[in-house]
């Protein structure tokens, strides 16, 4: 590992683990929580500005950002208290994303979430969202946070299916080759 975006992207996955020894909402939890937040932006500039991109480098950002997710949702589900509806939309989002990972296994033998620019909404959403859940305490985020959601896993779903070659950069369905 030559990159320091890999060293970057392996930190945010140690300090995501920290979260769990912090309670949700404190001072130390957005500390971290949000050092995440900054590490995920860093590790992909630093990247691209050094000419560091690899694939170990897109599979660590996409591991880190899948344990992120998967740690913030088991910390904070307590707390928000979400509907039986929002609980299952949540579920079948997680379908479609597991077989997402599942065609590319099978299409190409390894791991990979796209960074399509949905993706990168519905990730920057879910990093504002305990932020602003802190301060407005709304179902209409959860709500709104699914419906952008549902839009890029299905995106993503549409490309893995439509297209014969992985490319973990792809923008958008509607990106050219």
């Amino acid at each position: 590992m030559k990159s320091m975006a890999n060293y970057i992207s392996l930190a945010r996955i140690f300090l995501v683990f920290l979260l769990f020894l912090t309670k949700p909402f404190s001072t130390v939890f957005f500390v971290i929580y949000i050092t995440c937040g900054i590490s995920d932006i860093l590790d992909g500039y630093i990247a691209r500005k050094t000419h560091t991109t690899s694939r170990l480098g897109e599979k660590l950002d996409s591991a880190a950002d899948l344990i992120m997710v998967i740690v913030v949702i088991i910390l904070l589900y307590p707390i928000i208290n979400p509907t039986i509806q929002i609980l299952v939309w949540i579920v079948i989002i997680g379908i479609i994303r597991i077989l997402s990972m599942i065609i590319v296994f099978v299409k190409h033998k390894t791991f990979s979430i796209l960074h399509t620019y949905g993706n990168k909404i519905t990730g920057l959403m879910l990093l504002l969202f305990p932020l602003l859940f802190a301060i407005i305490k709304s179902d209409v985020m959860m709500y709104v946070l699914c419906i952008v959601a549902s839009v890029s896993a299905v995106e993503e779903l549409a490309i893995h299916l439509l297209t014969k070659e992985l490319r973990a950069n792809k923008k958008s369905i509607f990106e050219g080759r």
